[in-house]
C-alpha cells in the first residue's frame, strides 16, 4: 500500500519499513524517497536519520531509537515527544526489539504514517523481522521498502567484487550472531565469505575462519565506513590481518566498535583492488573543502565536490539585504510592466532572487517578460531564471562574466529595437564594467541596485578553529570579497589549506593577505575552480603513489610542515 492511498482515519496508522542503505545518501531508492516524503514520523537511529531526514516533509517528527534526544511533539497532538527507549537495553527483561516495536506502533497511533529506517535493507536487519511481526499481531498495516544492503553495497564501494568469472558461491555471514556451526560450514567452503563485525571483532572473526579451515594466507579486505568520505579499507590476509591494523593504527581505538565488512576469499578480487578501486581512489577523496558561499550559491559547486569525493563545509562570507532606498528598484520593475525596456541583465543569482521577491511583492510572474529579452551573465544564474519561469535569450558563449557577456551582446539598431533601454538590476558593489560595455553599444542603461551585500556572521567557534587550525584541506575563494571577508570573520586559513581562486584579481587579494595560491581557474567560473582543484588533488594522489608513499589528505600533514607551491 502507497503512503499516498492510506485510507483517512486509519485507528492504527501506516508503517514503512525503509531499507537506508549503507551510508550514501544518493544510495536510496526512488521508492525510499517517495515514503520518506509523506511520512508524519521518523523512527530510526542517529547514523540513519542523518541519512534519510533530507527527504523527509519539513516538521515530521523524529523518534531516535538509541538512546538519543528526539525532535518535538507528534503531529496532532499537544503531548511532548514519546519517551525514547535505548535500543541496546532492556526494560523489566523485555527483549530491546520490542522496546522499538513498542515505539513504531505507538508512533503510528491516530492513523499517522510512520517510516522504520534501518541500515542496508531491512530483509537483513536483526531485528526489523520481530517489530513487523510485532506489527502484523497489533493489526498494524505496514509495507516493505528494500535498500541496498551493506554486506553488497559496501565491497562494492570498496572495489572489491564478490563474484568472478568462474561463479564462485558468496557467503554472507553476521559475526556478532553466527554459531559454530556457520563457522564450520563457511570455513570448509571455497567461496567469497562476506563478514559482518566490529572493527575491533576483525581479527576474532579471522581466528574462527582458520579454525574452522581456511588457510591464513588468505587474502580479505576490511573496509570501515563504507560508501561514505570516511571509508578506508585495508587489504591483508586472515592471518595478518590483526597487525595491519595495528600497524595502520586503526587498533587499538576508542571507535573499534564500528561497523565493518571484510570479504574473504581467494577468488574475491582483494588481490586486484588496486585496479578497482573506484571509490577511494577519486581525486578529492575525504578532502574537508570550505566552500566560502551562501547555501543557495554553493549548491551546485558543493555537488561537483562531493563527485570528486570531496566533504564540501559551505560558510557564508555575505549576507545579502535589500537595498536602503527601494524606490529606484520599485520604479524599475514597474518599467518593466509597461514597456520601458528592451532588455533585462542579469549578472547574478541574487539579482534574479531580488527581482523575483518584488515581482512577488506585487503579484506577478514570470508572465511580465513578455516582449523583455533577457540575458543571463553565466549557467548558474541561467538556472536561476529557468527555476523563475524565464528561460534566458543570451547566456556568453565565451567567458561567464560581464566582459564575456559584452562579447555577445548586440549592439543597439534602431530599425530592429524598437526601444534602446536595457534595466541591470545588480549588487551595490558590482563594478561598472557591464554599464560601460552597453552605453558604448549605444544602449541606454537603467544602472539600479537590487540587492546590498553585507559582511556575514561569523561561524561557530568550531569551524573558524578548523579555519585557522588547518582541519580544511582545501578552500575556494570564488571573488575578492570571499576572501576578505571569510579573513575577516573567521582568520587566515592555515598555511597547510591549498587555497583555490577563481581568477587572477581574486589570486591577488588572496596573497595581500598573506595566503600562497595553489590552484587557479583556468577560466573564471566555480565549476571550473573545482574541476582545477580536483586536477590538483589527482597530481598530488600520483606523486604520492608513484614516490611509494601513502596518499594523505593536506590536513594530515605535520604542523608547520612546509607547503610547495605547485603550478597551475
Amino acid at each position: 500500500m502507497s503512503p499516498t492511498t492510506l485510507p483517512t482515519g486509519l485507528e492504527h496508522g501506516h508503517v514503512t519499513f525503509l531499507g537506508a542503505g549503507p551510508g550514501d545518501p544518493g544510495l536510496l531508492t526512488l521508492r525510499a524517497v517517495e515514503a520518506l516524503a509523506h511520512a508524519d514520523v521518523l523512527v530510526a537511529e542517529h547514523d540513519v536519520l542523518d541519512v534519510v531526514r533530507e527527504h523527509a516533509r519539513r516538521g515530521v517528527a523524529e523518534v531516535r531509537t538509541d538512546g538519543g534526544p528526539s525532535s518535538g511533539p507528534l503531529p496532532g497532538t499537544g503531548t511532548p515527544q514519546l519517551a525514547v527507549v535505548d535500543g541496546s537495553s532492556t526494560t523489566a527483561g523485555v527483549p530491546a526489539v520490542r522496546d522499538a516495536a513498542h515505539l513504531v506502533m505507538e508512533a503510528a497511533r491516530g492513523g499517522r504514517r510512520v517510516v522504520r529506517a534501518v541500515p542496508g535493507d531491512p530483509g537483513l536487519d536483526t531485528y526489523a523481522a520481530e517489530e513487523m511481526l510485532a506489527c502484523a499481531a497489533a493489526g498494524v498495516p505496514f509495507e516493505v521498502v528494500p535498500g541496498v544492503a551493506a554486506a553488497v553495497g559496501v565491497p562494492a564501494y570498496a572495489g572489491v567484487p564478490l563474484r568472478d568469472a568462474q561463479g564462485a558461491d558468496v557467503r554472507f555471514v553476521d559475526a556478532r550472531t553466527a554459531s559454530d556451526r556457520c563457522w564450520t560450514e563457511v570455513g570448509a567452503s571455497d567461496g567469497t565469505v562476506v563478514v559482518s563485525t566490529t572493527l575491533d571483532s576483525v581479527g576474532a572473526a579471522a581466528g574462527e575462519l582458520v579454525s574452522a579451515g581456511r588457510k591464513p594466507d588468505t587474502p580479505l579486505t576490511v573496509t570501515v565506513a563504507g560508501t561514505t568520505t570516511r571509508q578506508r579499507t585495508w587489504a591483508a590476509t586472515l592471518g595478518t590481518i590483526t597487525q595491519t591494523l595495528k600497524q595502520a593504527k586503526a587498533l587499538p581505538s576508542p571507535e573499534g566498535g564500528r561497523p565493518v565488512i571484510a570479504v574473504v576469499g581467494e577468488r574475491s578480487a582483494a588481490a586486484q583492488r588496486d585496479q578497482l578501486s573506484w571509490f577511494e581512489s577519486k581525486p578529492l577523496f575525504g578532502w574537508k573543502v570550505l566552500v566560502p558561499r551562501t547555501k543557495e550559491q554553493a549548491a551546485s559547486l558543493s555537488d561537483q565536490l562531493r563527485s570528486y569525493g570531496a566533504v564540501p563545509h559551505e560558510v557564508p562570507t555575505i549576507a545579502v539585504e535589500p537595498p536602503r532606498t527601494p524606490q529606484q528598484m520599485e520604479r524599475a520593475v514597474k518599467g518593466l510592466v509597461t514597456g520601458r525596456y528592451e532588455w533585462i541583465a542579469f549578472t547574478s543569482v541574487n539579482a534574479v532572487k531580488a527581482v523575483r521577491e518584488k515581482f512577488e511583492e506585487y503579484g506577478l510572474d514570470a508572465r511580465a517578460f513578455a516582449g523583455i529579452k533577457v540575458a543571463a551573465v553565466g549557467e548558474q544564474t541561467a538556472k536561476a531564471l529557468v527555476a523563475f519561469g524565464v528561460k534566458p535569450d543570451l547566456v556568453p558563449s565565451g567567458e561567464q562574466s560581464a566582459a564575456g557577456l559584452l562579447e555577445d551582446w548586440p549592439p543597439y539598431d534602431p530599425v530592429f529595437d524598437p526601444i534602446d533601454r536595457v534595466f541591470l538590476p545588480r549588487a551595490d558593489i558590482a563594478t561598472e564594467t557591464l554599464v560601460a560595455g552597453l552605453i558604448e553599444l549605444g544602449w541606454e542603461v537603467d544602472d539600479v541596485t537590487a540587492y546590498r551585500t553585507v559582511r556575514a556572521s561569523p561561524p561557530p567557534a568550531e569551524t573558524r578553529e578548523a579555519i585557522k587550525g588547518g582541519g580544511f584541506d582545501a578552500v575556494l575563494f570564488t571573488s575578492s570579497s570571499t576572501v576578505r571577508n571569510l579573513v575577516g570573520i573567521a582568520g587566515k586559513p592555515h598555511n597547510v589549506t591549498v587555497i583555490a581562486c577563481i581568477g587572477p584579481a581574486t589570486a591577488k587579494t588572496a596573497e595581500e593577505h598573506g595566503l600562497r595560491v595553489d590552484v587557479m581557474a583556468p577560466e573564471p567560473s566555480a565549476l571550473r575552480l573545482a574541476e582545477a582543484l580536483a586536477d590538483f588533488g589527482l597530481r598530488r594522489r600520483t606523486a604520492a603513489l608513484e614516490a611509494g608513499d601513502p596518499v594523505t589528505r593536506p590536513s594530515e600533514r605535520r604542523p608547520g610542515a612546509r607547503r610547495r607551491r605547485s603550478s597551475t
